[in-house]
């Protein structure tokens, strides 16, 4: 055991963390307002706390002291003291153990109690009361580590962003209940790269995994007493540490090593991450990091009334990314699960709120973006925000600044419209078809900012979205009042499963018909895992809560002939979509005349007439043919034209002028996928389907 000396030697400001030199360890934490900080020490287990030792230097409000001979695996947190006045915005309280903001791990984990709390729950003063009780019990421990993984020849794949296909997936979803993955294994990051994964996601096309948050986030304290879990992970506490849930018996190198097989398979890893704000919640909730080593810093607080938090972000608190030490601590985060890790790019939970200035407004100049732009690691990843929050003038779609790709929400909504049969959708529905330049074509902005998806783990499933018109989330015990009610989504006839061929035939041919609008879409396309072979959450469209069955993909479905006949499908658009560079353009069309009678991009109706503005205009118009198209070096031009029929007919569609060689390339109707010529000069396309075809001629 390391020999514990009285006090605690000068050490440095910098790193901030516990860093360990080959001699000992630097502790350094930043704190403003704080007037002394300590360092506790717990024994191997963390039960017992060992030593308390103050660290003696401030500098620049760093507090920092050096351990000599400390070693990695060492256990500590920390104790502030310092003026506990709510009314002004502090609220320390010395009894109350603190994560290391800047930890690497963590050791055990929250046990609820009501010390937790930096005042007496109960009491008539509510949190200006103050609670004396110690709180290191139920709390996790930070501990030492020494990062060093064998990376050999790991290369990223530095996928382009016009050639990005997304696939949105949980960790442990993804492989509970893949049959070949050892069960000790299963949910872990050790399963994350089984060869049954890569393999299916090679067979698929996928460039980039996204993950749900896999920081260390704490389970809700209402949700435990339900019997449910935060199972979706957006509570995060430990902004540098992997989720231990997902270790199984292993360690934080498992995921290093996952991240170096889908490098090697070509598959970039995204992290979904959660910077708006932290899960110690509103001023009635805990003390557990943050908040106790300088609450008025760390979070947003009401200009007015300091005692309450600021909650932009509908969770209780929001991260204060005004302050610059905030902001470095996200930066840093961000920093090392690219140098530590090799994660090659986020996806920010409520991107909104990061770029929210000192007086509440969303501001794309916001030091937030400016840094990440500017840094010559983070400036090199790929940056995806979701564009929104519940504050003020929250939704900030098409926003953001250059370097960052958007969630875009206006895609999946008028998608799902179209294809349901809603009436006066076609204008909105072309603009989100055609890359959203409306939203995105400014400051040099590409079409691969509009992130195009109509299902994600937030919502319905593919497959849910035509089978059931009403949520379902009676199992998360809120008498099915959480979650959208109004999902955009149609069942065809009967609610939930059914028997009946016709209703059958109709879902699986808009299911089709969205999945081409997704990858045909000028855009980056966006996946949910499980979609690809017909998952269903059994309508549920909330299910952050459900660690079971209603949220894990079933790979027996996945091998069943209509999963497997889904699954080809997909490969097939993703394809078509690598092979046909028009399918994927990477700059915006606005129609320009590049031949005559052709333009880069162009519309029509089933009649292969171009729509008028009175077309345009006309609220029962459920057709749409867009034609996009390219001159090419040997005088020739090629076209992609997607034919779409959003009504509840069969339709032949006239085929725009000029007409030349075409083909067939996919019929959201033909379960064969039958890619084959055509003569003549009209295609009939099925009620609810969507027909892509490849057309090349001379150019007059």
């Amino acid at each position: 055991m390391t020999r514990i000396p009285d006090r605690l030697e000068a050490g440095s400001p910098y790193p901030l963390g516990a860093t360990f030199d080959g001699l000992g360890v630097n502790f350094a934490v930043f704190s403003a307002h704080a007037e002394k900080i300590e360092l506790c020490l717990f024994d191997e287990y963390g039960r017992r706390e060992i030593a308390r030792l103050e660290l003696p230097e401030w500098t620049d409000e760093i507090w920092h002291g050096y351990l000599p001979d400390a070693r990695p695996g060492m256990l500590y947190g920390f104790r502030a003291h310092g003026p506990y006045a709510p009314e002004q915005g502090h609220r320390f309280n010395p009894n109350k153990l603190l994560l290391d903001p800047y930890t690497r791990r963590t050791f055990g984990r929250i046990r609820w109690s009501d010390a937790l709390h930096g005042y007496r729950v109960n009491s008539p003063r509510a949190d200006l009361s103050f609670d004396r009780r110690d709180s290191a019990a139920a709390m996790p421990k930070s501990v030492v580590v020494s990062n060093s993984f064998d990376w050999g020849d790991d290369r990223r794949p530095n996928t382009p962003w016009s050639e990005t296909v997304i696939y949105e997936a949980h960790v442990k979803g993804l492989t509970q209940l893949m049959e070949n993955v050892p069960h000790n294994e299963r949910g872990t990051y050790r399963a994350l790269s089984h060869p049954d994964v890569i393999a299916h996601l090679q067979r698929l096309g996928i460039t980039a995994i996204e993950l749900l948050p896999i920081q260390g986030f704490v389970q809700d304290r209402f949700l435990q007493e339900k019997g449910l879990v935060n199972y979706w992970g957006y509570n995060t506490l430990s902004f540098f540490a992997p989720e231990q849930r997902y270790l199984g018996d292993g360690d934080a190198d498992d995921l290093r090593l996952a991240v170096r097989r889908f490098h090697a398979a070509g598959i970039e890893v995204l992290l979904d991450v959660v910077y708006n704000h932290t899960a110690e919640g509103s001023e009635l909730g805990q003390t557990m990091c943050f908040r106790g080593l300088d609450n008025a810093t760390y979070y947003r607080l009401q200009k007015d009334n300091p005692r309450y938090c600021v909650n932009d972000t509908g969770t209780g608190n929001t991260f204060n990314l005004d302050q610059p030490r905030v902001l470095q601590m996200v930066t840093d985060s961000l920093r090392y699960w690219v140098e530590s890790y090799h994660v090659d790019g986020f996806r920010f939970d409520l991107g909104s709120t990061l770029g929210r200035t000192g007086d509440g407004a969303f501001d794309p100049g916001a030091s937030f973006f400016d840094v990440l732009r500017q840094d010559p690691v983070l400036g090199r990843v790929k940056l995806i925000s979701e564009p929104w929050d519940i504050g003020p003038g929250g939704y900030q779609l098409g926003n953001h600044p250059p370097g960052f790709a958007e969630w875009n929400d206006k895609f999946r909504d008028s998608t799902r419209r179209f294809w349901k049969g809603d009436t006066g959708v076609r204008p909105e529905f072309a603009a989100r078809l055609s890359g959203s330049g409306d939203l995105f074509d400014r400051r040099a902005r590409r079409p691969w900012a509009s992130v195009n998806y109509v299902a994600s783990h937030d919502g319905q499933t593919l497959a849910d979205l035509t089978e059931y018109e009403q949520r379902h989330n009676e199992a998360n015990g809120e008498d099915n009042r959480d979650g959208h009610s109004d999902n955009q989504s149609c069942n065809w006839g009967v609610e939930g499963p059914t028997d009946d061929p016709a209703i059958k035939a109709v879902r699986e041919r808009v299911r089709r018909s969205m999945l081409i609008t997704v990858l045909a879409s000028l855009g980056t396309p966006m996946l949910l895992a499980g979609d690809e072979f017909g998952r269903t959450q059994q309508g549920n469209n909330n299910a952050y809560c459900q660690d079971n069955e209603i949220s894990w993909l079933d790979w027996a479905q996945a091998a069943s002939e209509e999963g497997q006949s889904l699954s080809h499908f997909v490969r097939r658009l993703i394809l078509i979509r690598k092979h046909y560079p028009l399918v994927r353009s990477s700059a915006f069309l606005y129609g320009e005349e590049i031949a005559p009678g052709i333009r880069n991009l162009d519309w029509f109706d089933e009649r292969g007439q171009s729509l008028t503005p009175d077309d345009w205009q006309n609220p029962e118009g459920k057709a749409l043919v867009m034609r996009r198209a390219r001159l090419l070096e040997s005088g020739r031009y090629e076209a992609i034209t997607l034919l779409m029929n959003g009504s509840q007919v069969p339709l032949d569609f006239a085929l725009p002028e000029p007409h030349d060689y075409r083909r067939l390339l996919v019929d959201s109707a033909d379960t064969g996928i039958g890619e084959r010529d055509l003569e003549g000069t009209t295609v009939q396309v099925q009620d609810r389907a969507a027909v892509l075809l490849y057309a090349t001629g001379s150019v007059e």
